[in-house]
């Protein structure tokens, strides 16, 4: 596969991947604790989480006008070496009990996340239209590395210093300085040299106005934020119901092979199936997510839930990539990208940061069911625009 420059530069930019979502899902499995560690009030015991994908939101149109100016490349360099520092500062807010220290660490790996999540749009720009959304999906298949070690990590970390997770947050620190070194071969996608002959492109309103690229985000964005809510939730929730933090790391890691390991054959399933069947099939999925916690709070409902949870977020999220990209030009990319993620992780936002209160409040079976009617609207506009696109084609 590595024989040609495109598929080199899809592995690069798979192991970059695997490294950025060990960092990730390191803070995703730790952070809540590490927070409710530090605070004594419990809706903040997420605060770290949330303020990952503050910097996220943040920093996502900023990431994307330097990447515009100064390439690929660049932008990914700086946004490992935010990583890096992001690591440190974490760390040093748990040394100090201070939650907004340690929150501003973590805002800073969101920041890192932001250069990080156009890494499958790089894939998307080197890849040829037959290979496209394979490429997206190998890509994101790096996540299965983060599967194994981001939960092991954070589990490894949390016991390894004193106070506890001190360590977690220096090895973060340490998995995104290698992620430069890997980041460093990376040469810029050949689709860079298309802009200068394209024009300006589009207006920003005619891009998101675009039927496909608003049922591409919702979908995209209820994918992401019923994932985000309801893994943010379970490490406090599988504490409450006395499992210790190895049960509540293997649950996390479950969860994050669920997402990642489909995407050896999401891109084919999509090239077989249709990009909309398979977004619908992921809703499903989802819905399926909720009916599993209603089976009890005990390790194996968790677990089948959470592997359920991250299939379903897999399909919509490749799928909702994939359908993007046909949505623009190549000047137009800078603005239609960013304006996705944005979107995207400002939900994330929001699902982070509430989900300790609406555990507290509704407990884990209520905050699960709760998602069920932002399933159902997902589900009516993918099959508004199936039909649409069919009565599109009726001569």
């Amino acid at each position: 596969m590595l024989g040609n420059r495109m598929h080199r530069q899809v592995f690069l930019l798979a192991s970059a991947q695997a490294l950025f979502q060990t960092v990730s899902v390191l803070v995703m499995t730790v952070g809540g604790l590490a927070g409710a560690q530090i605070t004594p009030r419990p809706e903040l015991a997420t605060m770290p989480i949330a303020a990952m994908f503050l910097g996220t939101a943040l920093m996502t149109f900023p990431a994307s006008h330097l990447m515009a100016r100064f390439g690929r490349r660049a932008g990914f360099l700086l946004g490992a070496a935010l990583g890096i520092a992001g690591g440190v500062i974490a760390a040093a807010g748990i040394w100090l009990s201070q939650l907004y220290l340690l929150s501003f660490g973590t805002m800073l790996v969101g920041s890192y996340q932001a250069f990080a999540q156009f890494y499958r749009f790089a894939a998307s720009e080197v890849a040829d239209d037959a290979f496209r959304s394979r490429a997206i999906s190998y890509v994101m298949a790096g996540g299965i590395v983060a599967a194994l070690l981001g939960p092991l990590l954070g589990r490894l970390g949390g016991s390894l210093l004193t106070p506890a997770y001190l360590g977690s947050f220096l090895i973060l620190a340490v998995v995104s300085l290698l992620a430069v070194g890997v980041l460093m071969g990376l040469k810029e996608p050949a689709a860079k040299a298309q802009l200068q002959y394209d024009g300006p492109g589009r207006s920003w309103a005619e891009i998101v106005t675009q039927p496909a690229y608003l049922v591409a985000l919702f979908s995209a964005l209820t994918g992401y934020g019923v994932m985000i809510l309801a893994m943010t939730a379970t490490p406090i929730a599988m504490k409450h119901h006395q499992h210790d933090l190895a049960a509540s790391a293997t649950v996390i890691q479950m969860h994050v092979l669920g997402m990642f390991l489909p995407s050896f054959f999401t891109g084919a399933l999509i090239a077989r199936f249709g990009v909309v069947q398979i977004m619908l099939a992921g809703v499903a999925i989802l819905a399926a997510h909720v009916a599993l916690t209603f089976t009890g709070t005990g390790f194996t409902s968790f677990a089948s839930a959470l592997v359920m949870l991250g299939i379903g977020w897999n399909f919509l999220y490749i799928g909702g990539t994939t359908l993007l990209t046909t949505t623009y030009s190549p000047a137009e990319k800078s603005r239609a990208q960013a304006t996705n993620d944005m979107t995207i992780f400002a939900v994330g936002l929001a699902c982070s940061f509430s989900a300790g209160g609406l555990l507290q409040l509704f407990g884990w079976q209520m905050l699960n069911a709760i998602l069920l009617p932002w399933l159902a609207l997902a589900a009516l506009a993918l099959i508004w625009f199936a039909l649409r696109g069919r009565a599109t084609q009726t001569p």
